[in-house]
């Protein structure tokens, strides 16, 4: 299988390792690949016995073909060990009805981007060999929470390899600003900005398309890679979860095989939902894909009226990590609906004026799979209280953004259907505000929270973030957005 750009009309063709090493495509463009591999009835039956490595090693293997099925496996069983994911990666628990969680975040630091995050580093090490390649890579990231941590955990001590975080000083909680400055290793570096996560994130994009930095850095024996959903390697283990999540389901008696169902995906950058795409197109029975937003609501009003306009307030809200106003990923879905030449032209304009609207035939073709809603912060606190009320489900921010989705989702179309919600993240990462949510006052330190919401929901709190407190604080540093390539220089020097 081969891979190309989203705006390039399959004139320059690459394998997988050597879009897992790149990350970005040289015109500025997604890497996506050529063809999509099926996925029959029969398929899915025979990975419904096996354990998650083992069908992530399945699934996986069909993408990339230039790895071998051994060096896969072995990768995921590493991966999702007992030891990074206690108790299993990706178990679906039961909210209420026919509303199911997808739990991402039993990884080692509570957020759904470990399901990506801990087998991408062990992709990108092989592509450097399989690619001859002889430098360093520098990973750039920019976060709007979790990927930062997850990634520097993922990539910390990784030979050959460097990593450097980018977050918004304002725009992270405080247990997560508390992972990334905490961070240990020899080969990582973590800086705060004055800005928002999109002025992270297009400050990342253009440092990578600077021929300039891209000189700099080689004549010091670096190139540049990314983490961040952008790159291949990040988005396709997360296709792995949803299939898994349909096998569970069968094997636990919710559905029969062949049953179609939805997913619910709280999302900012349209990653996590584009790759439940992937995973439709492929043939696992989905019948809807829910995308849930916060307040900044970009992506509802695109789905609904078929024009993607940033030009609009930008919110900090309580579910930070969906505090995205470019969702990156989004452009993988206009190629697989419009072509290259279209999405070029649609990328040209966000570019220029900020935004864009998709033609009649495009919007039709979205349609036919995607819904959108969004919760506000009243409607997202209103839904964790009820969720622990009702059912006795703790869900965090984000998750509860999902389940309000899915809950009107279904009402509104009288589906009852089985519709699993993404959990992206445990409650105790934003146990703050999940507390105050609860109807309780928080504590005025965020990380008595933890203690606090533990003790009045009794639940335990998530073993990444038990005495967060006690750790040393590494990295403090905060710089405006147009001092980030500097930033970069000197770390790589």
């Amino acid at each position: 299988m081969k891979y190309q750009s989203t705006r390039d009309n399959q004139k320059n063709k690459i394998e997988s390792a050597e879009a897992i090493k790149q990350g970005l495509a040289n015109d500025g463009g997604l890497f996506v690949p050529d063809e999509i591999p099926s996925l029959s009835t029969d398929d899915i039956k025979a990975l419904c016995p096996l354990s998650y490595p083992e069908r992530a090693a399945n699934v996986l293997s069909r993408y990339l073909t230039d790895y071998t099925y051994e060096e896969l496996l072995a990768d995921c069983k590493a991966a999702y060990s007992e030891k990074s994911f206690v108790g299993g990666a990706a178990p679906v628990k039961n909210i209420h009805d026919n509303i199911y969680s997808l739990e991402l975040w039993h990884g080692p630091t509570a957020a759904f981007k470990d399901m990506a995050l801990q087998i991408m580093p062990r992709l990108l090490s092989r592509a450097l060999v399989k690619t001859g390649e002889e430098r360093t890579a520098l990973i750039l990231v920019a976060t709007s929470g979790d990927t930062g941590k997850a990634a520097l955990e993922g990539y910390k001590d990784i030979d050959r390899v460097k990593i450097m975080v980018f977050y918004p000083t304002g725009g992270v909680s405080r247990v997560q600003k508390l992972q990334m400055a905490t961070q240990e290793g020899s080969n990582v570096n973590v800086c705060a900005i004055r800005g928002n996560f999109d002025d992270a994130q297009s400050n990342v994009k253009k440092i990578f398309a600077d021929s300039d930095m891209a000189k700099a850095l080689d004549e010091n024996g670096y190139f540049f890679s990314s983490a961040n959903s952008i790159n291949w390697g990040r988005l396709v283990p997360q296709i792995v979860y949803y299939i898994s999540a349909y096998c569970d389901l069968v094997n636990d008696g919710k559905i029969r095989l062949g049953d179609e169902i939805n997913f619910c995906v709280p999302t900012g950058n349209f990653g996590n939902i584009f790759a439940a795409y992937l995973a439709k197109l492929m043939g696992l029975p989905i019948a809807r894909l829910i995308c849930a937003s916060n307040m900044n609501n970009v992506l509802t009003d695109f789905l609904e009226n078929g024009t993607y306009d940033r030009n609009r307030a930008f919110h900090l809200t309580m579910s930070p990590s969906m505090d995205i106003l470019i969702s990156s990923n989004l452009e993988r879905l206009l190629y697989f609906c419009a072509g290259a030449d279209e999405t070029a032209s649609y990328m040209k304009s966000l570019a220029e004026s900020g935004k864009y609207t998709v033609s009649a035939d495009v919007k039709t073709k979205i349609d036919e799979l995607f819904s959108g809603y969004y919760a506000d912060e009243n409607e997202t606190a209103k839904t964790i209280k009820e969720t622990f009320e009702k059912y006795g489900y703790l869900c965090d921010t984000h998750t509860a953004v999902g389940v309000s989705a899915a809950e009107r989702y279904c009402s509104d179309n009288n589906d009852t259907r089985v519709t699993v919600v993404d959990s992206t993240a445990s409650p105790y990462k934003f146990a703050a505000d999940v507390y105050t949510a609860l109807g309780k006052d928080a504590p005025a330190d965020q990380l008595d929270a933890l203690d606090a919401l533990s003790a009045y929901t009794d639940t335990e709190i998530a073993y990444p973030l038990r005495g967060l407190g006690e750790r040393k604080v590494v990295f403090d540093k905060v710089i405006d957005a147009d001092e980030m390539p500097a930033e970069v220089l000197k770390f790589a020097k």
